[in-house]
């Protein structure tokens, strides 16, 4: 009797030769062989299965040794960066809420982050080897695509912000250590290896992305790819970490980076601003220190707006630049009409389109941002920088934000 697979093909066959008692085979001796013909057929379905399974497995192992070995930097540049004189924050203007990195190197990038790391003590309190650390910066940073605003700069411009904001206010003590040590890593990996299209685009496209994530697409893959490249040998900054330290850190890197999703900060903006307005927050709560690290994350993701007008203009160029080179592709590939902030053909309605974002998602984060804010030795200036179009000229505004009062004025372009 033959044995069967779920596709009908035959991978086995049963014979039975006699019976103990010289009887002929009845019905019922037919029907439990076929029962058991199934059985059987299941039993070798599995064992193929899992002999793919195992070589599958063998197969990925090898393909992820060879990324990790790919994606790390290599030994040279880790140490030629260790040899590199590390300025003061002062110097780099670390902690200045108007920073702008048009005039570093690359270099200088890497040592103003290890400056980071040194000043908020995170080498020494968590054992931090420097080599690795260097080797993980270099790794990071070479995990970026070379896409028009997604990339390395960006991801150094929100550190930069989170470092500000740390060192500025009360936060760091009701955060502590070992969350604003996830804080300052997840805003360097947030984007890793962006392909400069958002989550709607992978959606439309049905990528693989799409398929492994239905949420939060992209920042599960950046969540994953921070992961890989901590655990890659030669860049496990973590390892000096206890059990306990290493679970938590990985635990608020991964929200931190799932907040930045912007559906995410609005599906939690509101319990946010709820309980600042209402003054009914106690940051000793998980729940509420896990809020309100994400709002900060959003509020160093797009810090850009609250740059002097210079420095704003240039990175909202270079944010349209990416939206347009997405709508380029999807009417290119996916033939289809992009919506209008990322349509090249409504380039005209772009300062009115960005007027809106900054109304609908920075303004309100940042005015409850600074109600919610700790005394601290001084104040936070915001500056939300808007444009509106008018018949003759454009006119913009400089809404000055600080923790005592608001303040408007209007100055000429």
């Amino acid at each position: 009797m033959p044995i069967k697979n779920s596709l009908g093909q035959i991978v086995g066959v049963i014979q039975l030769v006699n019976k103990f008692d010289d009887l002929v085979f009845t019905k019922n001796d037919e029907n439990f062989v076929e029962a058991f013909a199934i059985f059987c057929g299941m039993g070798i379905h599995n064992t193929h299965m899992y002999e793919r399974a195992i070589t599958a497995m063998a197969k990925q192992s090898v393909t992820l040794e060879v990324l990790s070995y790919h994606a790390s930097a290599s030994l040279e540049d880790a140490q030629r960066l260790r040899g590199l004189r590390v300025p003061s924050s002062a110097f780099f203007h670390l902690h200045d809420f108007e920073f702008d990195d048009i005039q570093m190197e690359d270099d200088d990038t890497l040592t103003a982050c290890l400056r980071m790391f040194l000043d908020l003590d995170f080498v020494g309190r968590f054992h931090i080897d420097y080599d690795v650390l260097c080797r993980w910066l270099l790794s990071v940073k070479k995990n970026y695509r070379n896409v028009t605003y997604h990339n390395w700069r960006h991801a150094f411009n929100v550190a930069q912000m989170m470092f500000a904001i740390l060192t500025a206010t009360q936060w760091w003590k009701i955060f502590g250590e070992i969350e604003c040590l996830a804080l300052i890593i997840a805003c360097l990996c947030h984007d890793l290896d962006h392909r400069g299209t958002n989550n709607s685009f992978q959606i439309k496209a049905s990528s693989p992305l799409a398929q492994l994530y239905s949420t939060s697409t992209m920042e599960h893959h950046h969540f994953d790819q921070c992961l890989m490249i901590l655990n890659s040998q030669g860049n496990q900054i973590l390892s000096n970490l206890s059990p306990d330290e290493y679970s938590r850190v990985v635990k608020v890197l991964e929200d931190a980076i799932l907040s930045t999703d912007l559906a995410v900060y609005f599906r939690k903006r509101g319990a946010f601003f709820g309980i600042v307005r209402d003054r009914t927050y106690n940051w000793a709560y998980d729940e509420h220190r896990e809020l309100l690290r994400g709002m900060l994350m959003t509020v160093c993701d797009l810090a850009a707006i609250t740059k002097p007008w210079e420095v704003e203009k240039r990175v909202a160029e270079l944010v349209s630049s990416e939206f347009f080179e997405q709508g380029d592709i999807e009417r290119r590939t996916l033939n289809i009409t992009p919506i209008d902030i990322m349509n090249r053909e409504k380039e005209d309605q772009l300062p009115k389109m960005q007027v809106g974002f900054v109304d609908s998602i920075c303004l309100p984060i940042y005015e409850c941002s600074l109600r919610n804010s700790l005394q601290s030795s001084r104040n936070l200036p915001f500056f939300l920088t808007c444009r509106r179009q008018y018949p003759l000229s454009d006119i913009i505004i400089f809404v000055s934000l600080n923790i005592t009062n608001f303040g408007r004025k209007m100055v000429p372009p």
